[in-house]
C-alpha cells in the first residue's frame, strides 16, 4: 500500500532545467561561440553541474573560467525562471496526495534554500511533509543517499512510497532504491533512455493521482 508520495523539484515541479540548458547555451555561444550540446548538458540534470563542467574543462580548456561561467548563467537563469510557473497538473497531484492521506516529501539534489525560496514563490511549499536536499546528504543522484534519508525521514519501506522524477540521474537513483517511480520528462530530458519505471507520462495531466496509485496497490 502506498503511504507516500516523493517529488523532485528540478525540472518536474519547476522546469528550471529547460532555463539551464538555455542560460549556459547564451553564455557559452557568448563568451566562447562554443554551442553547447543537448546531449552533454542533460548528463548533469537531476544531479549537479561536476559532469557538465568536466566536458566544458575538455572542450575549452585553459580559457575556461569556471566561476565567470556559472555566475553569468546564474544571472541569466533567475530572469528566465523569475515568473515561471509550475509545470501542468502539479499543483492538482499535491492537492489529491493530501486528500489521499498520503504524506508528502520533496527529495531533490539542490540545496534547501533553492528549492523553499521557489516552493514559497509557487505556493506550494504547505503541501510538503518533509523536505530532503543536496545539504543533508553526501552525495547527490544518481548515487541513492537522497532517496534512502528521505525513506529513513518517512519510516516507511520502498515499496510504500511513489517517486515523480523527470531526469535519469533521479531515476537511477531511485532504482538503486527500489523505489516505484513515475518518470514525467521535461523538454530537456524528454529523449533519455529511461528504463524500467513504473509509468512515464508526458504530463501530470495525462492520468489522475488516484489512477496511479490504483495500479501500485494492486
Amino acid at each position: 500500500m502506498i503511504k507516500a508520495a516523493i517529488f523532485d523539484f528540478d525540472g518536474l515541479i519547476l522546469d528550471t532545467e529547460t532555463a539551464w540548458f538555455d542560460a549556459y547555451k547564451e553564455v557559452l555561444r557568448s563568451q566562447f561561440q562554443f554551442d553547447l550540446p543537448l546531449g552533454e548538458f542533460v548528463k548533469c540534470v537531476g544531479s549537479d553541474d561536476t559532469v557538465l563542467f568536466s566536458y566544458l574543462q575538455n572542450e575549452l580548456d585553459n580559457r575556461l573560467n569556471v566561476n565567470s561561467v556559472r555566475n553569468e548563467a546564474r544571472k541569466l537563469h533567475s530572469q528566465f525562471v523569475h515568473d515561471a510557473k509550475a509545470r501542468e497538473g502539479v499543483t492538482d497531484y499535491l492537492k489529491d496526495a493530501k486528500d489521499e492521506g498520503l504524506t508528502i516529501a520533496l527529495a531533490t539534489s539542490s540545496t534547501t534554500e533553492w528549492a523553499t525560496t521557489h516552493l514559497t514563490n509557487l505556493n506550494l511549499l504547505s503541501y510538503f511533509d518533509f523536505l530532503v536536499t543536496q545539504d543533508m546528504v553526501e552525495r547527490v543522484k544518481p548515487a541513492p543517499d537522497i532517496f534512502l534519508k528521505t525513506l529513513e525521514k518517512l519510516d516507511l519501506e520502498a515499496q510504500e512510497a511513489v517517486v515523480f522524477e523527470d531526469s535519469l540521474n533521479g531515476l537511477i537513483a531511485a532504482q538503486e532504491v527500489n523505489l516505484p517511480t513515475v518518470i514525467i520528462p521535461n523538454p530537456v530530458t524528454a529523449a533519455l533512455p529511461f528504463e524500467n519505471y513504473h509509468l512515464k507520462l508526458n504530463s501530470m495531466t495525462d492520468m489522475p493521482l488516484h489512477e496511479i496509485l490504483k495500479t501500485l496497490n494492486r
